[in-house]
């Protein structure tokens, strides 16, 4: 089933809306990050389905047909490079495949595996969101005259930092294995530098190939100090 081929003729993508009748799937366990593209999607007239895993983006993927996929590389059953191989391999194909992260050098082996474009986390800019898929998109799908880029920033609300960080503390609680580690320190990174936090950014960095004692305790205070902050307010 095609989530924009199926009841209904498409509308015109206009300079306003110019993602207008295009379903975006973002499959990214981040829900700060999903909620940029989810305010990036309605200022654009996308709708928009999340999966947070390989699992979930497979299973939605058996079922609909979306016009953009968008994959987070760093996901927490696996990497997005290999879905993005399968999708870039499918027939019929995808219309656009664009990769995401905090890693900027990942975008090579994204776009060797078959990714149309690569966009370096954090996503604020709706202009440089949309140009990244009407760039790959054929012309009629795109909106017809010129249109203006737009400079607007978007800033997801502060609750989703406040779940991602929930989650973190949830799997810091229940084991501290090297591998629950590694995705705490690449997951936390790069969702701490989205919003701002760069205290916690360097703390989950510090994390990365070993993890010690004391850098774990550290991570789990200062997660701690935000929740009972904000919970404060």
């Amino acid at each position: 089933m095609s989530d924009v081929d199926s009841l209904a003729p498409l509308r015109a993508p206009s300079a306003q809306r110019p993602l207008l009748g295009m379903t975006v799937l973002a499959v990214e366990d981040s829900r700060y990050a999903s909620e940029a593209l989810r305010l990036m999607c309605l200022r654009s007239g996308a709708r928009i389905r999340r999966a947070d895993c390989l699992v979930s983006a497979r299973r939605h993927l058996q079922v609909y047909r979306p016009s953009v996929v968008i994959i987070d590389l760093g996901l927490p059953d696996g990497s997005g490079v290999n879905l993005i191989a399968d999708l870039d391999q499918a027939r019929p194909r995808v219309g656009v495949i664009l990769a995401i992260s905090g890693d900027a050098s990942a975008g090579v082996a994204a776009l060797a595996a078959g990714a149309d474009g690569f966009l370096p986390k954090p996503v604020e800019s709706l202009g440089a969101f949309q140009q990244a898929v009407l760039r790959h998109l054929p012309p009629e799908r795109c909106p017809v005259g010129p249109y203006g880029v737009s400079d607007e920033v978007v800033s997801p609300d502060p609750l989703a930092y406040r779940d991602d960080l929930e989650h973190v503390q949830s799997l810091m609680e229940s084991g501290q294995s090297a591998a629950v580690l590694a995705y705490v320190a690449q997951f936390l990174s790069g969702v701490a530098r989205a919003a701002g936090d760069r205290a916690l950014a360097q703390a989950a960095e510090a994390l990365t190939g070993h993890g010690s004692g004391a850098g774990i305790a550290r991570v789990s205070g200062l997660i701690k100090a935000r929740l009972a902050a904000r919970m404060a307010i």
